[in-house]
């Protein structure tokens, strides 16, 4: 099967320090800070990189699904956030978000919500982030 990596390097210390996230593939290169993470400041951060991960593998698991049932989807659409909190001493993920908007020819509203609900559970990603709360809202459109 397949192995993906990508790369970050840190500069400075936490708050006045800054870095840069690269994917593997060279398809996105970003700079991230303290500020970008924390606050609102310019930059991506690893929860955005998590958040633009778990939305791409449901709407592909969706998909899947879909197809797999007989249902070849117009289109799907996923966003996915992720919550960063303070948790005792440090940080953590405290949970994610899944809101899908997707089109789809032939299906009825109880068939899509058992389809998003498995894409849900087996996508790799919400597979690899089974410790987090993951919560999800499907509509049809």
């Amino acid at each position: 099967m397949t192995m993906r990596q990508s790369d970050a390097e840190w500069r400075g210390d936490l708050k006045s320090g800054s870095g840069k996230m690269r994917l593997g593939s060279g398809a996105f290169e970003g700079a991230y800070s303290f500020p970008s993470r924390f606050e609102n400041g310019q930059g991506t951060n690893p929860e955005e990189l998590i958040a633009a991960a778990h939305a791409g593998c449901f709407s592909m698991a969706l998909s899947a699904g879909l197809a797999q049932a007989g249902h070849t989807p117009t289109r799907v659409h996923t966003t996915a956030r992720v919550h960063l909190e303070k948790a005792g001493a440090g940080f953590a993920i405290s949970r994610i978000e899944l809101a899908c908007e997707a089109e789809i020819p032939g299906i009825d509203e109880a068939a899509f919500q058992e389809q998003a609900a498995g894409a849900k559970a087996n996508c790799p990603v919400s597979k690899a982030l089974a410790g987090t709360e993951i919560s999800l809202t499907a509509k049809l459109v």
